[in-house]
């Protein structure tokens, strides 16, 4: 029986990784999915107000668009990704050929007569909670925490697991994500604190850090404890033997508190995100880093860990990245001038936005070309520029495509002009699931870390035909959306 178990946990250890992975325009496809099906929620909302008021089939047609077809594409559909779309989009434009519903024209927020007497009563702040910015992280999350217990079962594609060495996969893309997206969040107090016209010193930036940093530790050894305790398949190449990703996020706070002095010298975190990448793939071709990385024997603490300790560079260059994307979305205005509408406010925006998702593309073009670039290959395992610079690239365009959405089908959430119209206008405008999601982010996901455990230890995954993983799949998925938003109705927010 023993050597039974340990031979099937080493086939689980072989199965969630691969040597080749899939191309980027494939991963593009799949993850494309999300903000269609979100297209289609949108146009349904905003023509015919169908989730207000959000009654429990509102709540399952939300489920469907934004869980269940995100589950679809990296499943059944993972091979054809493009009926897919054809079945999300049929329905939309035959939604949005109705006529709309007269009662939403009703309920558009106005620009009211007394604007600037409701300015003094709810004046809005330097910063405003944007939907399209929700509705990337809510989605981020939900093909994360569909992925990680996906990736156990033989209907997930393998060329969507992580790969080994080098190449890209969905799951790749996925804790870069993750990182960028938290990056965005960062960009927050940075943008106050500037409002406010102070400077916080250094040590006490490195203090209020390493307070965020601690939970985040804590969970890292408390999986690192289960994981070992309970003898649970994991692949060492992925982070090393005793790191795991719940380091990487508990570390990143200091470091970033640190870098935040450099730009006195460099303003900009872009820039630094880049000079950083530079300077440790330098690091990498010019010494035998990369090799140690690779293949070096696991003799000591940090030859053990590694990728994880080594790959902790490439995460911080994203992490810097994705503040310097929120320095300039996160901002009510991203070019506060008197006399400026809301209409050029958001042209300005948008353009700012596809400019950044070209810079960083055109970047990673060079990086990864043959012909007219560097050539280098992609390493999540190593986390170098390719890497940071096809997640920086990826979430870039990806928020830009929330954007847009919200722009064409929610422009009345930018007239708002006191604090309760433009949140009931942000509730409009913003899926249920998605931004109980956002709410609870790292919550949810530590929920479906645990989840998938339990699944582990008790299903043998590689023996599950397709309609039993189905079954499990949207199960796993219904009790994380049903946890999410039940947090979300009683005002609970788990700030880890």
């Amino acid at each position: 029986m023993g050597s039974n178990a340990t031979s099937y946990k080493q086939m689980k250890e072989d199965f969630v990784s691969n040597l080749t992975g899939g191309s980027v325009t494939e991963i593009n496809n799949v993850v494309t999915v999300g903000p269609i099906a979100f297209a289609l929620w949108s146009i349904l909302q905003s023509r015919q107000s169908f989730f207000k008021p959000y009654k429990p089939l509102c709540f399952l047609v939300d489920f469907l668009l934004n869980v269940v077809a995100v589950l679809l594409a990296i499943t059944l559909y993972a091979n054809s990704t493009f009926l897919l779309w054809g079945l999300i989009l049929v329905p939309a434009i035959f939604v949005y050929a109705l006529p709309p519903n007269p009662a939403v024209s009703k309920k558009k927020p106005k620009l009211p007569p007394n604007a600037q007497t409701q300015k003094s009563a709810g004046a809005l702040g330097v910063l405003s909670t944007k939907p399209f910015l929700t509705t990337y992280r809510g989605s981020m999350l939900v093909t994360t925490c569909l992925a990680i217990l996906a990736v156990d079962f033989r209907l997930f594609p393998r060329r969507f697991a992580k790969v080994e060495t080098w190449g890209t996969s969905l799951m790749d893309v996925g804790v870069g994500s993750f990182v960028y997206s938290a990056g965005i969040v960062a960009a927050r107090p940075v943008l106050k604190e500037r409002a406010e016209g102070r400077t916080t010193p250094l040590l006490q930036r490195l203090i209020y850090s390493m307070r965020h940093s601690l939970p985040l530790l804590v969970l890292g050894i408390a999986r690192l404890i289960s994981v070992k305790g309970l003898d649970y398949a994991e692949h060492v190449t992925e982070y090393g033997v005793h790191w795991n990703f719940f380091f990487t996020l508990g570390f990143l706070p200091p470091f970033v508190a640190l870098f935040q002095s450099a730009l006195k010298i460099i303003p900009s975190y872009a820039a630094l995100a880049i000079i950083l990448g530079v300077i440790y793939q330098v690091v990498l071709e010019s010494t035998g880093l990369k090799a140690f990385i690779l293949v070096a024997p696991r003799t000591g603490l940090f030859s053990m860990n590694r990728e994880g300790i080594c790959s902790f560079c490439g995460y911080l260059a994203i992490f810097l990245a994705g503040q310097d994307t929120g320095m300039f979305v996160l901002p009510r205005s991203i070019n506060p001038r008197s006399g400026t509408s809301t209409g050029t406010q958001r042209t300005t925006l948008l353009l700012t936005m596809a400019a950044w998702t070209s810079i960083w593309t055109v970047l990673y073009f060079f990086a990864t070309d043959y012909s007219y670039g560097l050539g280098l290959d992609v390493s999540r395992r190593l986390a170098n520029l390719p890497y940071i610079l096809w997640i920086a690239a990826f979430n870039s365009a990806q928020l830009f495509a929330c954007c847009v959405i919200e722009t064409v089908f929610f422009p009345s959430f930018h007239n708002a002009t006191d604090i309760k119209t433009e949140h009931e206008a942000y509730e409009t405008a913003t899926s249920r699931v998605l931004r109980s999601f956002n709410r609870n982010g790292l919550a949810i996901f530590l929920a479906a870390n645990l989840l998938t455990g339990l699944v582990n230890m008790t299903v043998p995954t590689l023996d599950v035909g397709p309609t039993a993983t189905m079954g499990i799949l949207v199960g796993y998925g219904a009790v994380l959306t049903v946890l999410a938003v039940a947090l979300d109705t009683w005002a609970i927010s788990i700030k880890l």
